[in-house]
């Protein structure tokens, strides 16, 4: 299974879709909406049902149920991302299948390489065979690795079904969506009575066995400052410099509560770009928390900080807004929806992978969905060291990805139940 995966993986990773945020289009490029096509194809030649591309790129399709009449099974929705992330490397990925023999691990030409004194964990897959970049990009095992495995499994579950000797199963929805890597653009253009199910999981990252079951609750917020700008030679008392203004707020910021500095559950306010002239400036920041009272506070303490600083500069403008992008998904859960997370650990207690439940440093698609009414769990693909040069994927780990979804498929059939526990119909 590992190498049908890989094979997969190696003709998804080779159509280019970096994702780009400076874009104002969704998809933000071209080649996101190349490989939903390519998977649309592939589906259609499969023999999915009501397979559809929308103008934003977001790809849908169904497995139909093959459950006999009188029994019912919730319908089980299965989402991944097409982007990868742009992380100042190319967006080109030349990804290949290496033996790992042990120690430290050359890339490509050997210009970079995957030191075990920096990435220790690459010792635990001594002998085994790992997906690597060739150090110029990321692998992007964020998202194709997911893509792969969603689209292993309906083309297997879709063979067999035509075949007759698959165990019945219940209905299956896919969703692929562009641009998770920048905000979850691509998702939020969904359209929902597309994708009717009572539950369903995002597959994407992670190594082999974490279960996201809380994501940070996620904010952007935008400082435009304006200032004054006369000519140096009589700038005395009346220069305003926005650069400055913006410094002073930066420095009004608790330096503890950064993203060098928090983990786990800890939230923070992330100074990520600043931009200006002697004109004006612009501060863009992340606001983070997994608490929702704190996700709160925190933009309110901007605010707070924001109109401080505009009172001691009364002759500059600040304009501060601030844009929710993603809740946390556990807020999301209710009793009634609870057994999509409790089936993840079922999956992994049958195949006998230990499971590391973890309250993830960011968001997923599924992020949005679980707030629209769709609880969705993430569960992982294997990879290790996403969102950089040094990203690996051992092909045992992507396998166990997909042995769990297979599961979580199995056990939706196996136990029934109303077509109702999320409330999609």
């Amino acid at each position: 299974m590992g190498q049908a995966l890989a094979t997969r993986f190696l003709r998804y990773s080779a159509v280019t879709s970096q994702s780009d945020a400076a874009a104002t289009t969704v998809p933000s490029t071209p080649g996101q909406r190349e490989l939903a096509q390519l998977l649309a194809q592939e589906l259609q030649q499969a023999g999915a049902a009501d397979v559809h591309l929308s103008s934003t790129a977001v790809l849908t399709a169904t497995v139909p149920s093959t459950l006999p009449p009188g029994r019912t099974a919730p319908v089980v929705g299965l989402c991944t991302h097409l982007d990868t992330a742009d992380a100042g490397l190319s967006p080109q990925v030349r990804a290949q299948v290496v033996r790992y023999a042990g120690g430290d691990l050359p890339l490509g030409d050997g210009a970079r390489v995957i030191t075990l004194a920096e990435h220790p964990e690459l010792g635990r897959y001594t002998g085994q065979p790992l997906l690597v970049g060739d150090g110029t990009s990321v692998l992007g095992a964020d998202d194709k690795a997911g893509v792969a495995v969603v689209m292993q499994l309906a083309c297997d579950l879709l063979m067999a079904d035509a075949d007759g000797g698959a165990p019945p199963h219940g209905e299956l929805r896919l969703a692929f969506v562009p641009d998770e890597e920048i905000g979850l653009r691509g998702v939020r253009t969904m359209d929902l009575a597309r994708f009717p199910v009572d539950y369903a999981y995002t597959i994407d990252s992670c190594e082999v066995g974490e279960v996201v079951q809380e994501t940070f609750n996620a904010a952007t917020a935008t400082l435009t400052v304006t200032g004054v700008s006369p000519h140096p030679m009589s700038a005395k008392g009346v220069l305003v410099n926005p650069i400055l203004v913006a410094h002073e707020l930066i420095g009004r910021l608790d330096p503890a509560q950064t993203p060098e500095r928090t983990q786990g559950r800890e939230g923070y306010i992330w100074v990520n770009q600043i931009r200006g002239d002697q004109a004006t400036a612009v501060v863009t920041l992340s606001i983070r928390d997994h608490d929702r009272a704190g996700y709160e506070a925190r933009k309110e303490l901007l605010h707070q900080l924001v109109a401080e600083v505009a009172r001691a500069h009364p002759r500059a403008r600040l304009e501060l807004e601030v844009e929710d992008v993603y809740t946390n998904l556990a807020d999301a859960r209710t009793p009634a929806n609870a057994v999509a997370l409790e089936r993840v650990y079922t999956a992994l207690d049958r195949l006998g992978i230990r499971p590391l439940p973890l309250a993830m440093r960011g968001g997923t698609d599924g992020s949005w969905l679980s707030a629209q009414g769709i609880f969705t769990p993430n569960v992982f693909t294997g990879a290790h060291n996403f969102h950089s040069w040094a990203e690996f994927l051992p092909l045992r780990s992507f396998a166990a990805s997909y042995l769990v979804v297979r599961e979580l498929v199995r056990l939706a059939a196996e136990d029934g139940g109303p077509a109702q526990v999320g409330g999609q119909h």
